[in-house]
């Protein structure tokens, strides 16, 4: 149903809201209740004049009764419709359901937004709680002092006389462990509560330069000028570790090479055309499908191609670069699905792999997954190349005829009780875990 032909049903709902009798306000109107009867059930059109008092009385401004909802409001109700399509939901009385019920309609599009944070933030401290090296160092750093102070304070509890210089030497041992004890756990809490960028700063240096990037937009803008990579590096990371100044030199050097080789207002241009297709691209700039990837995951975020994910990997399946997507999450420290084709490219050099994914236990939209490893570096004389495997990750888009193939994010919040991949239980239930 066309929004225009809804207005019926939105003067309706106000006039309902207000407590107003049909029949008062078609008297305060001067026209008859059966007519306006009509027009409550959309089979009357109004404009003019009647639709300026019936605002007026109803008081609202005209362009609510003919406009309805606001366009972010029916995209946000489509796409939650679209990402629970066993619902069967009716797409086609959607404008009649924000029209007549704008409260629910506004109630049902913030829960569905508060789902999507929810899940983001589960998928992030579960991944920071299951791989972060310096949260495991410090529990072990616990673990191993309370194991201290049990040995000697059972050693104190035999019976039989101790030495008294010994007995002094393992209070003082059960005294200084747990001061030492005591300072663990205060650091534990304080890194626990830390939060934005306090614990960003805590992290490896990859994971600095991934911070870098995001907090760019994955796009930057000196290097796409023709600015060289080092000085950019030295001006946008001059806050960081040594180490990550050093990684972050080599991936602008890489951004600049792809950026004179692929020049922005080039690709800007041709996505218009190949979209988010890196096969079409490539082919357009004679390059390889690996360094197409990457660029349209560089592109401004107002590129008409929109905007796409990117997971790069070496041979050990350690993440050198990620881009993530709302719809399809990347665990900042690794333990990723195996099922992904980022990994099934590196038994599959030099082919690209396509898959239509979505993310099992979210509710999320599907995404397809092109994938391609090829060697990192220049071939060596008796020597086997070391590959690199990119994942560009993009909306699967309503078009897409496959059906989406589940894959989990990390195997701790996968609810796939039968995946002949996983590695371990799962934390969303006993049933999985009894069933590993």
């Amino acid at each position: 149903m066309a929004r225009d032909t809804l207005t019926g049903s939105r003067i309706r709902e106000r006039r309902i809201i207000l407590g107003m009798k049909q029949a008062e306000l078609a008297r305060r109107v001067d026209i008859s209740a059966s007519y306006l009867n009509l027009i409550e059930h959309n089979r009357r059109r109004i404009g003019g004049k009647l639709l300026l008092d019936l605002a007026e009385i109803l008081g609202v401004e005209p362009s609510v009764l003919t406009e309805g909802a606001e366009a972010t409001l029916i995209g946000a109700l489509r796409e939650a419709a679209l990402r629970e399509a066993e619902a069967g939901a009716e797409l086609d009385r959607l404008d009649e359901f924000a029209g007549r019920f704008p409260g629910w309609a506004r109630l049902l599009a913030e829960s569905r937004a508060r789902i999507d944070t929810l899940e983001r933030s589960v998928e992030a401290l579960t991944d920071r709680l299951a791989h972060d090296p310096h949260l495991a160092d410090a529990l072990h750093e616990m673990l191993s002092t309370v194991t201290s102070i049990r040995s000697t304070a059972s050693i104190l509890a035999e019976p039989g006389e101790i030495d008294p210089d010994w007995q002094r030497r393992f209070h003082r041992n059960i005294y200084e462990d747990s001061a030492r004890l005591a300072e663990s756990s205060r650091s534990l809490a304080s890194y626990l509560e830390a939060e934005g960028k306090a614990a960003a700063e805590s992290g490896t240096p990859q994971e600095e330069v991934d911070a870098l990037f995001e907090a760019a937009q994955y796009h930057i803008a000196p290097l796409d000028a023709g600015e060289g990579a080092d000085a950019v590096a030295e001006d946008l990371g001059h806050e960081l570790s040594p180490i990550a100044r050093a990684l972050l030199r080599r991936a602008f050097r890489r951004y600049a090479e792809d950026a004179a080789l692929m020049p922005l207002d080039k690709v800007l241009e041709a996505v218009v055309v190949t979209g988010t297709d890196p096969l079409a691209l490539a082919r357009r700039f004679g390059t390889d499908p690996a360094r197409a990837m990457r660029r349209l995951a560089t592109l401004p975020a107002d590129a008409p191609c929109g905007s796409v994910g990117l997971a790069i990997c070496d041979a050990s399946g350690v993440f050198t670069f990620r881009k993530p997507l709302p719809d399809f999450p990347i665990p900042r420290f690794g333990a990723d699905c195996p099922l992904w084709p980022l990994f099934a490219a590196l038994s599959r050099p030099m082919s690209v792999l396509s898959r239509v994914l979505q993310s099992a236990g979210r509710q999320s939209g599907a995404v397809t997954a092109m994938a391609f490893a090829q060697p990192s570096g220049p071939p060596q004389v008796n020597r086997e190349p070391v590959f690199e495997a990119h994942m560009m990750i993009a909306p699967a888009g309503p078009r897409s005829s496959e059906i989406p193939e589940d894959v989990g994010i990390t195997c701790r919040i996968c609810p796939r009780a039968a995946c002949p991949a996983r590695r371990e239980p799962s934390l969303l239930g006993d049933g999985l875990a009894q069933g590993f």
